[in-house]
């Protein structure tokens, strides 16, 4: 009676031990969660990278791809955030294409990144 008491404690005990199981990298390992909003923002040291894994693997070049909306240069970027189509695609607000399509959305601390340089004036610095 005695060994079936401890086998079914143990059976017990690894049952809850096998449910805790993770293994989702994000969910062991979540981010801190701080953005730096102490760095100043500008085009060349904050946005361009982020354009850069976000956008010009299919806007850059020529109009033909990406939809015909093209970036890559500093004017082009320029006109998108002025005329607000970047913040509104890469933020997946209502009435513009969310952006990046067919991958992850940017983060928040990112997008606000994005919207830093452009309330600035989107400036080339």
């Amino acid at each position: 009676m005695k060994t079936k008491n401890i086998l079914i404690s143990f059976s017990i005990l690894l049952f809850f031990f096998s449910a805790c199981y993770y293994d989702k990298e994000d969910q062991l390992y979540p981010s801190s969660g701080i953005c730096d909003t102490t760095t100043p923002v500008t085009y060349t040291a904050s946005v361009v990278p982020l354009l850069q894994q976000y956008c010009y693997s299919c806007h850059g070049g020529t109009a033909t791809s990406g939809g015909g909306i093209v970036m890559g240069t500093y004017a082009t970027d320029k006109a998108m955030a002025l005329n607000g189509s970047l913040y509104g695609s890469i933020s997946h607000a209502a009435a513009y294409s969310p952006m990046p399509k067919g991958q992850n959305k940017m983060t928040d601390c990112q997008i606000s990144k994005v919207k830093k340089w452009i309330d600035a004036g989107s400036l080339n610095n």
